[in-house]
């Protein structure tokens, strides 16, 4: 493996890089450049080996994060980003979906910054998109919904959990598996409706996606048969789309 030191006195960049919803295809171009271009590449648990496979010439080091699996602390994460930028010239820090959704982004940002160390952030397609395109479902509809909610039940240490959720006409829960349960709960106690349209991804752009449409009623009953990450969309906007009739002649 070739590597491009940074010099003793000079560090690399770092790139914080959205990898997209799983499948290789949907990262961007200029993602993939990078990839194409980097020395060592920091990826989460959920990047897959086709994505890995833009990168042969990088150094790879996995630090992912998945819930309920042992990971790789976010201080430590900071600390690998740090060395890696002092040791290489181009570091990219591959992240599930987007790095400014749910990816830690803030906390890796402020590590660079408070060494000097220069870092870039290159956006990538956010699961709640990609879930849109694959089930042909809008976020958004005339007339039904015209305001998106994205949030997830996880909350940095020492922070309580919200009581309540986001008041909008969908709300997109990321990582919402597991908290399918207590999601579904609270929207009831709230006043909607056990028919509110709910329909879960698993797996996203992956060959073994699975999709589940249900009520929010049904959402109550769990999840658990899903093993893979989850994204929950809630809303009547989530009401299957049933196909125009072709006009009569």
């Amino acid at each position: 493996m070739s590597s491009s030191p940074a010099g003793p006195s000079a560090a690399g960049k770092v790139y914080l890089l959205g990898a997209g919803p799983g499948a290789a295809d949907l990262i961007t171009v200029r993602g993939a450049r990078l990839l194409a271009q980097a020395d060592v590449v920091l990826h989460d648990a959920l990047v897959t080996a086709e994505m890995l496979a833009l990168c042969p010439q990088a150094e790879k080091i996995a630090v992912g994060k998945r819930s309920g699996q042992r990971s790789v602390a976010q201080t430590l994460i900071n600390e690998q980003l740090v060395a890696c930028a002092r040791r290489y010239r181009i570091v990219v820090r591959l992240k599930g979906g987007d790095p400014m959704i749910f990816g830690r982004a803030d906390e890796e940002l402020r590590a660079l910054e408070a060494e000097g160390i220069a870092v870039e952030v290159v956006p990538g397609v956010t699961t709640a998109l990609a879930a849109a395109a694959e089930t042909k479902q809008p976020l958004t509809k005339r007339g039904v919904a015209r305001s998106v909610a994205f949030f997830t039940s996880s909350t940095a240490p020492g922070h309580p959990e919200e009581s309540t959720l986001p008041n909008c006409d969908t709300l997109i829960q990321y990582m919402g598996g597991k908290e399918a349960v207590d999601t579904a709960g609270k929207l009831l106690a709230q006043g909607h409706p056990r028919s509110l349209p709910v329909i879960a991804v698993e797996n996203c752009s992956r060959p073994n996606v699975r999709v589940l449409r249900m009520t929010l009623g049904e959402l109550e009953q769990g999840l658990a048969h899903c093993s893979g990450p989850v994204l929950v969309m809630i809303g009547e906007a989530m009401a299957e789309r049933r196909p125009a009739s072709p006009e009569m002649e």
